[in-house]
């Protein structure tokens, strides 16, 4: 048998990066007071004061020379409408104490294709606004650093990976690190706004200048025009709804706590994006022909010009615009996650999204968002002007829903003050509705048309994930009748033998314990058997059972399927393959390059057949260890179903007396759920459960089986229930079957037993 293994390297790295596992009973730990939740869901609407006057100036200044003065009214009605969704999302927040996001408010009110359109929309945004943050950052540090000029997207994708390594790390770290930043960029924009006015006031205006300006237009000013620039310049709203998605990231209160926050940011957002747009205006600040330098960073330098003894702050507002973008898209880094994994408990992404890292994060959700803005930012090469045409459809589509969805909610509950309050998000949704319009209608042919083909098709992949699970759960839930109906079942045991040597001998012993029918030895044909195994097997097998060769024919795997084809198989007839495999050395590398696991591979798909492994790791110095006294079987168990039933008849097939069922909770609620299940469902086998409160069940469970192989005449029998599934299904389950099997292959004393049950259609 196989040796005890060290913790990996693998982990130790791991802990290093990420820092150390927390139990799930330190979530309450992880929750954010108001001064630290801001920076953390509020630095993208704060930051898109960078941009969003640029946008729509871009568009102005395209149409007419002379347009440039219109950013300013336009940029007031943005306010405007800022004013309006924050004071409906205050709403929301109170009412949705758990999440107070689009999703969830559509879901509870409007219904399924609804909530799912808003949770596409914002996912898609989400996307967008980690890339456009991120690519807005960077131009700040080259528009004050030019020779980093043509290294966008280098600088992008590292700025990207350091904010996913931050939020790995966990919330409450990442907000840490994202405080100082936002509030010094918040401050540096107020001085700059103050002073800017200041000197109008008293001296005039400065002037700013930009060698290479946006080539303006003859044109008229005309109502498209101004929509268009007012759907540019809307992206001031984007990341308004974090704080809705993650409500149950705040301290207690969270509805309070989420709405103290919200009304803080609507007026530090609305005062700087003001502030700034009047700047633009009254310095003459023009987008540039390249791009750099910012329309910020030209009103910070006529501000506060080099020959002043105040230049140096204007590199503090361009390097704290680079650090707020690029923290900007921390928004995102909060909102996507969780918004996964709602998605993922009601069944519309896969199950993955659900789970916790270590840092008590939904760390899948933060790798596929950071997947996606790297491969976004790849595509557009880190430019701005390329991807900000793609922006903000997705946010104000889940805004009208929302609100919508709000009033729907008011109009049903009829609270004390429910006609101010649906006035207030009736108002909310007719204003974010006609602006999706708008920027459908302004951007559509500019590039927004991949957005809104992106949503309806993020909705078919939801509905289509739906569907596996809800097939999945009745063929699981309906098949537990046909199983238990069976009769006793009948084990037939076919041990592959190549060669002599320790894991041999292990799975000989093993099967003349386990088989109370037929055992049978192949000799698998092929270059790899050992020549002279037949003469030395009579010795060694004690005479039974006799070694049977195997025609070479197509090769040893189809030699092996044509003897389990000859069997009969079913829910009363199990066909145990018995495959030991000998390693010289603890890789899993080497593991997965064998015959032997595409063979075992293979088998899984096969009806009735059970894989069982039998492993050890020693130099290959031919038959020789100690021979075990004891069988121990355990049935690894997660839930009670068909599966899990085929499992339980499996193992007690076998005739062990010592034979268990055991499982992990990761906490006293999935404890107690999972032990009602079990003995409901009136299982015959005496239960082990135990809590897994880092949600990873691999320490316990290596816990639990190092404590029965502490005795040297034990080896443990792990039977497991593995669903198996083909195609893209195989991408919504959790490979927990896999797992186990790599954490337990070079276990000592260890012998595991899969139990497929096949769910191909």
């Amino acid at each position: 048998m196989s040796q005890v293994v060290d913790a990996p390297r693998g982990a130790r790295l791991k802990r290093a990066v990420v820092g150390r596992p927390m139990a799930s009973g330190e979530l309450e730990e992880t929750l954010l007071p108001k001064w630290l939740a801001l920076p953390i869901f509020a630095s993208d609407p704060l930051s898109s004061v960078a941009y969003a006057t640029e946008a729509a100036l871009a568009v102005l200044v395209t149409a007419s020379a002379a347009a440039a003065h219109v950013v300013l009214p336009i940029s007031v009605a943005i306010a405007a409408l800022l004013g309006i969704v924050v004071l409906s999302y205050r709403q929301t927040v109170m009412v949705y104490e758990s999440s107070g996001g689009a999703y969830v408010v559509a879901r509870e009110n409007l219904g399924r294709l609804p909530s799912l359109v808003a949770a596409a929309a914002l996912l898609t945004d989400y996307v967008l606004t980690v890339a456009v943050s991120v690519a807005a950052g960077v131009l700040a540090l080259t528009s004050a650093f030019t020779p980093l000029a043509g290294h966008e997207l280098g600088l992008s994708l590292a700025c990207v990976g350091l904010i996913a390594l931050a939020n790995l790390r966990g919330v409450k770290e990442a907000g840490s690190v994202f405080a100082l930043p936002t509030y010094a960029f918040v401050t540096s924009i107020f001085v700059l706004v103050v002073a800017g006015v200041g000197r109008c006031a008293t001296s005039g205006c400065p002037h700013a200048t930009v060698e290479h300006p946006l080539a303006s237009g003859t044109g008229a000013v005309t109502l498209f025009v101004v929509l268009r620039a007012f759907a540019s310049g809307s992206t001031a709203l984007t990341g308004v709804e974090a704080i809705a998605n993650g409500v149950n990231a705040f301290r207690h209160p969270h509805g309070r706590n989420a709405a103290a926050t919200l009304g803080v940011l609507g007026v530090i957002a609305i005062a700087m994006f003001v502030g700034v747009s009047w700047l633009a205006v009254h310095t003459g600040a023009q987008p540039a022909a390249s791009g750099t330098p910012s329309v910020l960073s030209q009103i910070a330098r006529a501000t506060f010009p080099a020959s002043s003894a105040f230049s140096f702050l204007y590199w503090t507002v361009q390097v704290l615009t680079l650090a707020v973008l690029v923290l900007a898209a921390n928004t995102s880094y909060q909102g996507f996650p969780r918004l996964a994994a709602l998605l993922a408990r009601d069944g519309f992404f896969a199950r993955q999204f659900t789970n916790l890292g270590d840092r008590l994060v939904f760390s899948n959700g933060i790798l596929v968002l950071t997947a996606a803005a790297c491969a976004l930012l790849w595509v557009y090469d880190a430019s701005v002007a390329s991807l900000i045409h793609l922006y903000v459809i997705g946010v104000f589509t889940a805004f009208t829903l929302s609100q919508a969805g709000m009033v729907r909610y008011w109009s049903t509950a009829r609270d004390r003050g429910w006609r101010r309050r649906i006035t207030i998000n009736a108002v909310g949704a007719s204003a974010t509705g006609l602006v999706t319009a708008v920027v459908v209608w302004t951007k559509f042919a500019e590039g927004a048309w991949l957005v809104t083909v992106a949503i309806p098709l993020l909705v078919l992949g939801c509905l289509g994930v739906n569907r596996h699970y809800r097939r999945f759960a009745r063929r699981l839930a309906a098949g537990i009748g046909a199983v238990r109906a069976a009769r006793t079942p009948t084990n037939e045991v076919l041990l592959c033998v190549d060669r002599i040597d320790v894991a041999t001998e292990g799975a000989l012993w093993y099967s003349k314990h386990i088989h109370p029918g037929r055992l049978r030895a192949l000799l698998l044909p092929g270059r790899s058997t050992d020549p002279g195994i037949r003469p030395r097997w009579w010795d060694f097998a004690d005479a039974q059972p006799r070694l049977e060769p195997l025609p070479i024919g197509e090769g040893r795997m189809q030699a092996v399927l044509e003897q389990v084809w000859r069997l009969p198989r079913g829910e009363s007839d199990f066909v145990t393959v018995v495959v030991p495999e000998q390693f010289k050395r603890r890789s899993l590398l080497s593991a997965g390059a064998r015959s032997s696991f595409r063979l075992k591979l293979r088998l899984l798909s096969e009806p009735g057949v059970v894989v069982t492994d039998v492993p050890a790791v020693t130099p290959l110095r031919g038959p020789e260890g100690v021979t075990p006294a004891k069988l121990v079987v355990r049935v690894l168990l997660a839930d009670v179903h068909a599966a899990s039933w085929r499992a339980i008849n499996y193992a007690e097939s076998l005739g062990v007396p010592d034979t268990r069922a055991v499982s992990f909770a990761i906490d006293a609620d999935e404890s107690r759920r999972f032990l009602s299940e079990y003995r409901r469902a009136g299982v015959p086998l005496p239960l082990d459960l135990s809590e897994a409160p880092y949600r990873d069940i691999g320490t316990p469970l290596l816990a639990y089986v190092r404590e029965l192989t502490a005795d040297p005449d034990t080896v443990v029998n792990i039977v497991m229930p593995e669903i198996v599934v083909r195609g893209w299904a195989r991408l919504l389950h959790n490979q927990r079957a896999l797992y186990v099997k790599r954490l337990l292959l070079f276990e000592r004393h260890v012998i595991l037993s899969s139990v497929p049950y096949q769910l191909f259609r």
